[in-house]
């Protein structure tokens, strides 16, 4: 009788050890959850991204910890991984929008636009009353220069969703293109009703008064951008570019190098300190910056003609 008794207990004993592992997996891959969004929260962006690894070392599918990294990845600009994360979250789940948003958003900000543009076409035929959707159709028809459907993206998204900054200022910044300046600054000043803190509308605000010539005024407008969001390297470059035609000429290429080391691929920036080249007289400088940011957008204002007045040094 004793023998049957003690398999039982060595059966239930057995059960309790492996429901207690399970939980202690469980437990330690939420842990390290929990302390990569602490990490997050301390601004330590590669400390967060070391614990939510050893949370996917314990379960390689865990959501939370896949899309909380690519999140890092991304705004590391470490694209590849952040791709990686979310197509690994899209294999088990191909209908999770958000990792289809985000993994659209990296390879828009890696440069990779038709991939971006499936995504995007994708989210908007699947869930076409979301402004989210249509808004990242905008962006990516910006980046390929099909400004007429980028406007019809933000228009469908502003008619879900009119009090949005984002689409707000980034269907403004297609005025600004199509030199349509009066409603630009139409549309930043709504935006600038709805989200006051928003940098971009500012920054947009900048880009403006400097093509109407009007330097120190488009000089007011960055810094105030940048006063609220001081890790953006294209307001830097910009403000560079500013200091630059008022004659602050180390002040500008202080500015310059520091968009450039924030963002290597900002080949504005490589235009902007081929202009500083040019304003100190430096033909050789000047022509190499010049012709790097002409290869790499031939279509860029200003690129072409400081070139050609840098070969006239």
């Amino acid at each position: 009788m004793t023998l049957p008794r003690f398999k039982s207990i060595t059966f239930l004993l057995l059960a309790f050890i492996f429901v207690l592992a399970c939980d202690s997996a469980e437990d330690k891959k939420g842990r390290f959850l929990l302390k990569g969004n602490e990490k997050l929260n301390e601004n330590d962006l590669n400390g967060a991204i070391e614990f939510y690894t050893e949370a996917l070392k314990i379960d390689p599918d865990y959501f939370d910890a896949l899309y909380n990294r690519g999140i890092l990845f991304q705004r590391l600009n470490r694209f590849d991984q952040a791709v990686s994360d979310f197509s690994s979250i899209l294999e088990q789940n191909p209908g999770q929008v958000d990792a289809l948003f985000q993994r659209g958003l990296t390879f828009l900000d890696d440069g990779a636009y038709y991939k971006a543009l499936d995504d995007a076409n994708a989210l908007a035929k699947s869930d076409p009353n979301n402004w989210k959707n249509h808004f990242l159709v905008g962006l990516v028809n910006e980046k390929l220069g099909n400004h007429d459907k980028a406007i019809a993206a933000f228009d469908k998204g502003l008619k879900l969703n009119r009090k949005n900054s984002d689409l707000l200022v980034n269907k403004a910044t297609i005025l600004y293109y199509k030199k349509d300046y009066s409603a630009a600054i139409k549309l930043l000043e709504e935006a600038g009703q709805v989200n006051p803190e928003e940098a971009n509308i500012y920054n947009l605000r900048s880009m403006i008064a400097f093509e109407n010539n009007n330097y120190q005024e488009a000089l007011s407008w960055v810094e105030r951008a940048i006063g609220i969001n001081a890790g953006e390297s294209y307001f830097y470059n910009n403000r560079g570019l500013y200091n630059l035609f008022l004659g602050n000429y180390e002040s500008g290429l202080s500015d310059i190098n520091l968009s450039i080391k924030q963002n290597p691929k900002n080949v504005y920036a490589l235009r902007n300190k081929g202009i500083y080249y040019f304003f100190k007289g430096e033909k050789e400088l000047a022509l190499r910056y010049l012709k790097e940011a002409f290869d790499k957008n031939p279509e860029m204002e200003m690129v072409d003609d400081f070139y050609r007045k840098a070969q006239s040094l």
